[in-house]
């Protein structure tokens, strides 16, 4: 698994901005990164975004944020 795999990425379709717009809140907690006319235009630009950070902050030698944003909970089957 590489190193930004760990980190949650999605997104969503913003009314406001008439668009899709791309989300990974432990590496870019402000908010959206990048945008697009389709999801899968969008998410392949947030995964490219979260590769460069990631291979940004280690090359300054800066520690690396704990990916702790989960998309749901342990399900419990009853």
């Amino acid at each position: 698994m590489k190193t930004e795999d760990r980190y949650l990425k999605f997104v969503m379709w913003s009314e406001e901005d008439r668009c899709y717009v791309g989300h990974c809140p432990d590496l870019f907690p402000w908010g959206g990164v990048c945008h697009g006319s389709t999801e899968e235009e969008t998410f392949h630009q947030l995964c490219v975004l979260a590769r460069e950070e990631v291979e940004e902050l280690r090359h300054a030698g800066k520690e690396l944020p704990a990916p702790g944003t989960r998309p749901m909970r342990e399900a419990v089957l009853v």
